[in-house]
């Protein structure tokens, strides 16, 4: 079952905000979930950020290419 690009979002945006609150443990619905530790929220938060970004289709590489030039002195 696919997730939904507004729900990824709003976990995504959830995690961030209890993380800033310091919580470790999130009730989701009938589920609770806990995290042991920082890094594991934060990987979390990874996972959710590019699951968003494979499903709107953009990606971290940039399309812009940018020349500087100069005469060499």
């Amino acid at each position: 079952m696919a997730v939904d690009l507004s729900e990824l979002i709003e976990l995504r945006d959830r995690l961030v905000m209890e993380r800033g609150r310091g919580v470790s443990a999130l009730q989701l619905g009938d589920e609770r979930i806990e995290f042991k530790n920082d890094a594991q929220m934060a990987a979390a938060i990874a996972d959710l950020e590019a699951r968003i970004r494979r499903a709107s289709g953009t990606s971290l590489t940039s399309n812009v290419v940018r020349f500087s030039t100069s005469k060499g002195m």
